[in-house]
């Protein structure tokens, strides 16, 4: 694991905007693990995600879905929110088959609550987004194994 890189979000758009540059620069097969209090703006991120990726679709948080799969991008999006799920639940939903890019085209998996996977894959994201006053949020962006990210894209 690599020191984190911490961002300043002031508002949603910073937020979004992240996410944006993110959907811009990821390759195929990335994964992205969200943690984060309720309304600290992971849903916003993953939105900006998918704007980067010129998906037109809305992107809403997949919380009674479970799993969104955006397919119209640059790359396909998965959005997953475990929010609501039981550690067995999350298990019988096979996130891995998502990230393993075996039974679905590589793209880009985004799994908000992530803290509640007992499986992580190898190489990921990791973000975590957090309250630093009523309005102003921080991200905290790390590598972890072998995942790379250039800073310098998404900044």
């Amino acid at each position: 694991m690599r020191e984190p890189i911490v961002l300043p979000l002031t508002n949603a758009a910073a937020t979004r905007s992240l996410g944006v540059n993110l959907g811009r620069c990821l390759p195929a097969g990335s994964t992205i693990l969200l943690e984060g209090d309720l309304g600290s703006g992971k849903t916003t991120l993953v939105q900006g995600i998918g704007a980067g990726l010129g998906i037109a679709e809305p992107i809403q948080s997949p919380t009674f879905t479970l799993i969104s799969e955006y397919l119209e991008g640059r790359i396909p999006l998965y959005h997953f929110d475990l929010y609501r799920l039981e550690p067995t639940e999350i298990i019988e939903l096979q996130p891995e088959i998502y990230w393993e890019g075996i039974e679905f085209a590589p793209g880009i998996v985004a799994i908000e609550w992530a803290e509640k996977l007992d499986y992580k894959p190898l190489d990921y994201l990791l973000i975590r987004l957090m309250h630093q006053s009523d309005r102003d949020r921080i991200a905290e962006l790390t590598c972890i194994g072998n995942f790379q990210l250039d800073y310098a894209f998404i900044t």
